[in-house]
């Protein structure tokens, strides 16, 4: 048996699946656990005086930035506790921190790969002999140490939340002036697609492998015991596997009818499957979260993302005909943006009533580029031309905008959105205050808003979101940063 301490610092607001689902599999093995989220939590020195191992999970650019805050301070405070990092951005913490013989770094499916580490801790000779100093070993993603254990077998099991946080302690679902409790959970793992500038396609290489149902079911049922009147699925995208995501909306409304929820969908599955939304919303679907990333068919094609601003627009109309609302996640700055897109990104934000649904944080994203990025493969000469190296503190592959100006327009309303996020400020004055420092920067006049376009259905204000305004691809906030600090 060994000692493990599950750690997460950061899943979207969420109760973290990446250490509920390790929990079920590290115990039915026989190893003794704890959890804790750092994101709600302060730093749990007795329980690290007590593990015998740490594993910390990094499915994000912002938990790892995290994450490696963590390690940091372990290394100092625990010196040769073994860690394990795992989750889709696990292969990224191999070049920006020395890692030992004993650690262990994973990046899909980690469960299986924990237990086998976990077991091999437990006899100490079967990971060889200790490093000799100033040595240092080559990292093995999804290998434990030098002793090539197998990873990757999907998880089978209900992740095992007792000892996690209580759901009141997360973001909740905001809806016509009430809060809801949310459980967050997922019906599939991996994706289908292999948009350029996500993390999902380099670890999974466009293979999905769904959860077993009654596992589901299982887990969905303990939330809403605990609590969930609403359920968040996690899927990069809920539709990549249809049946699937059929079968497991009718169990939902069989089971739990009155608990609404919301997935994660490709525009281009928005439009493929017109069959499904009038079934989903009647089964308690209230919004509909969607990669729309610019208004540039030019950076469209370049993320390959499959879809038009024009066709964004029409899945807008496909999930208000049934009463579905849309959140739009934005990737305004990237290589290819010229200034004009970003006039038209907002723009098409509010013709398209879109302004109560777009968080704050969304107008600053800025592309990340991780060292294995699918936009790293490709010879284009616009990117080509403003790469730079590698930064240790932003984890990524830096970049200039071709217009510099861009560059101090992003930083400028990323300041403003995490201001906005911090104060509170109702989306409609975020908006106008981030549009009117766009135009401003740009040295021009804002002519006002375009005209609403006729949009069937539609909510007023009151756009059901969830409470957690962050965004995976968003720098830690200063309150984020300060959980992880050196002082107790």
């Amino acid at each position: 048996m060994t000692r493990v301490v599950l750690v997460s610092t950061y899943e979207l607001g969420a109760q973290p699946l990446g250490c509920a689902a390790p929990a079920a599999a590290l115990r039915a093995a026989g190893h003794e656990v704890r959890m804790h989220d750092l994101a709600v939590e302060s730093w749990p020195e007795d329980d690290f005086t007590w593990a015998q191992a740490v594993a910390i999970s990094v499915p994000m650019h912002t938990a790892l930035r995290l994450g490696l805050s963590a390690v940091k301070r372990l290394r100092r405070e625990h010196p040769g506790l073994p860690v394990a990092l795992h989750g889709l951005y696990a292969p990224v913490a191999s070049i920006s921190l020395d890692f030992e013989l004993r650690d262990l770094l994973c990046a899909k499916d980690s469960e299986s790969a924990l237990v086998a580490w976990a077991s091999l801790l437990e006899e100490p000779q079967n990971l060889g002999p200790s490093k000799k100093d100033g040595e240092r070993d080559a990292v093995r993603v999804e290998l434990a140490g030098a002793n090539r254990t197998k990873a990757g077998r999907p998880f089978t099991g209900v992740p095992y939340r007792d000892g996690l946080p209580d759901l009141s302690r997360y973001a909740r679902l905001l809806w016509n002036g009430s809060e809801h409790l949310v459980g967050s959970v997922e019906a599939t793992r991996g994706c289908h697609h292999r948009c350029r500038h996500c993390p999902v396609p380099v670890i999974y290489k466009g293979r999905t492998s769904p959860i077993e149902l009654a596992d589901l079911m299982c887990d969905i049922d303990n939330l809403v015991d605990a609590g969930a009147e609403h359920i968040h699925f996690a899927d990069p995208d809920f539709l990549s596997r249809p049946a699937h995501a059929n079968r497991v909306v009718d169990a939902l409304h069989k089971n739990h009818d009155g608990v609404s929820f919301d997935i994660t969908v490709k525009v281009s599955h928005i439009l493929e499957h017109l069959e499904l939304w009038e079934k989903f919303a009647s089964a308690g679907l209230c919004f509909v979260i969607s990669a729309f990333e610019s208004t540039s068919d030019v950076v469209l094609s370049r993320l390959d993302k499959g879809h038009t601003a024009i066709d964004a627009a029409e899945a807008v109309d496909v999930l208000r005909t049934v009463g579905v609302e849309i959140r739009p996640s934005l990737l305004p700055f990237t290589p290819w943006t010229k200034r004009a897109d970003l006039l038209e990104l907002f723009d098409f934000v509010a013709a398209n009533d879109l302004v109560f649904n777009v968080d704050a944080i969304q107008y600053g994203i800025r592309l990340l580029l991780p060292p294995g990025s699918l936009l790293l493969e490709e010879q284009d000469p616009v990117l080509s031309a403003c790469l730079g190296s590698f930064d240790e503190q932003s984890l990524g592959i830096t970049w200039r905008s071709p217009d510099p100006l861009l560059d101090d327009i992003a930083s400028a309303l990323a300041a403003l959105a995490e201001r906005a996020e911090s104060l509170g400020w109702a989306p409609e004055v975020a908006y106008a205050e981030l549009r009117a420092l766009l135009y401003s920067m740009l040295g021009r006049i804002d002519p006002g808003l375009p005209a609403i376009r006729s949009i069937p259905g539609g909510r007023g204000t009151h756009r059901p979101r969830l409470s957690e305004a962050w965004f995976c691809c968003a720098e830690p906030t200063a309150r984020q940063r300060d959980l992880l600090s050196s002082t107790p």
